[in-house]
C-alpha cells in the first residue's frame, strides 16, 4: 500500500488497516494473544505491541492539541529526539507493564478513535501541505498521522504474525 498523501487516502488507510489489526486479534486464541513473544527484546506480548499504538497516538494528539493552542511542544517527549526516541520508547513500555491486556485493547480503541476524529478536524491541505504549520518543520502534518496511524498498525500486523509463525 503506498503511503498516503490526501485527507481520504490517509482515513482510508488508518481505518483499513485498523481493521486489519482487529481481525488478526479476533481470529487468534486468548491463549495466542497473552503468550510471550519469542523474538523481542522491548515488546515481550501483544499487549505491549497494542500499548505502543496507543502511546504514539498520544504522542501526536498531545503535540497537534498543545501547538495548536500556541504551546511550542516537540512530537517526542523531552528530552528524546529522532536519534535517541527508541530510549524514549522503553520508558512508555516500562510504564504500562501492569497494565492488563483488556486495558490495552480498550485504550487503543479510544486512542484510535481520538486520532480519527484530530485528522478528520483538518483540512487536506492543512494535512499534505509542507511547512503549512510551522510547528511540522519540513514534514507535514499528515505525514506525523499517517506514521502514528497506518504505518505503525501495518509494524505492528507484522509484528503480531511474526509472534504467530514463530512458536
Amino acid at each position: 500500500m503506498a503511503r498516503a498523501t490526501t485527507k481520504k487516502e490517509l482515513l482510508e488507510a488508518a481505518n483499513t488497516q485498523f481493521e486489519a489489526l482487529w481481525n488478526l486479534l479476533n481470529a487468534m486464541s486468548d491463549e495466542k494473544k497473552n503468550e510471550a513473544f519469542s523474538f523481542e527484546d522491548r515488546d515481550r506480548n501483544i499487549r505491549d505491541v497494542l500499548i505502543h499504538l496507543y502511546e504514539w497516538h498520544q504522542l501526536l494528539l498531545n503535540w497537534v492539541q498543545a501547538n495548536k493552542n500556541g504551546e511550542a511542544k516537540s512530537f517526542l517527549l523531552a528530552p528524546y529526539n529522532w536519534k535517541t526516541y527508541p530510549q524514549m520508547n522503553i520508558i512508555l513500555w516500562e510504564k504500562h507493564q501492569n497494565t492488563p491486556y483488556s486495558s490495552a485493547i480498550e485504550l487503543l480503541e479510544k486512542s484510535h478513535h481520538d486520532a480519527i476524529l484530530l485528522i478528520e478536524s483538518f483540512t487536506n491541505d492543512e494535512l499534505f501541505t509542507k511547512q503549512y504549520f510551522s510547528w511540522t518543520g519540513t514534514t507535514t502534518l499528515g505525514s506525523y498521522c499517517v506514521s502514528a496511524t497506518a504505518s505503525h498498525y501495518v509494524w505492528a500486523i507484522k509484528k503480531i504474525k511474526k509472534h504467530l509463525t514463530s512458536n
